[in-house]
């Protein structure tokens, strides 16, 4: 992608990483909200925060039972950055929730990228600075360059498989219904983060 380097967004970005927390915290995050029936964001509904309570599940198995193949550890493990990556997400949103515990531990294999996040309602200057087809979706994973402080690529909201299947049935019907929704969510669990891997990986 065209490598972004403008003052006004290395600013943005500077200010929203003031904000950020790691991963781990922000499951801790999550966990402390779903004991209170709450969610992140600026809109506070049951549903929302039923679904932050589904997500904290989603992304406590995901992080126990994401499989990296030794190809996938050896490249990103030996691959020369330094770079730090931003995540922009909400406790509620269930793409997130299975493609968070995959960035995480990827970013995990080399020493030399930082896993930052920030909420999305929380950084508005940031969210519109990186929008998908006018639209404010999440996750959205901004990787920035440590040394130029430039943005070198960015991944989200969805693995190109699922972005894919989306286009097509939004292409086909105008809408997504609630039964492709739960179609969707099906086809994270049977494809176990492998897409969003392969897509990361080429990344490097």
């Amino acid at each position: 992608m065209k490598t972004l380097q403008s003052t006004d967004l290395k600013n943005i970005i500077n200010n929203s990483l003031e904000k950020s927390i790691s991963y781990k915290d922000y499951r801790n995050l999550v966990e402390e909200l779903v004991a209170k029936t709450s969610t992140t964001g600026n809109e506070k509904t049951e549903a929302l925060a039923n679904y932050t309570m589904l997500n904290s599940k989603r992304m406590k198995r995901w992080d126990k039972t994401i499989k990296l193949s030794e190809e996938v550890k050896e490249k990103v493990s030996k691959s020369i950055v330094n770079q730090t990556w931003l995540v922009l997400t909400e406790s509620w949103c269930g793409d997130a929730a299975h493609l968070m515990p995959v960035m995480n531990k990827i970013a995990g294999l080399n020493e030399n990228i930082a896993f930052k996040v920030v909420l999305r309602d929380q950084n508005q200057a940031l969210m519109h600075q990186f929008l998908t087809n006018g639209a404010q979706a999440i996750p959205k994973l901004i990787i920035i360059d440590n040394t130029t402080k430039a943005v070198v690529n960015t991944f989200g909201p969805r693995p190109s498989e699922a972005t894919k299947l989306v286009s097509n049935y939004r292409a086909k019907h105008g809408k997504l219904t609630s039964e492709f929704k739960e179609n969707l969510q099906h086809w994270y669990n049977k494809n176990k983060g492998q897409n969003a891997i392969s897509d990361l990986v080429s990344l490097f």
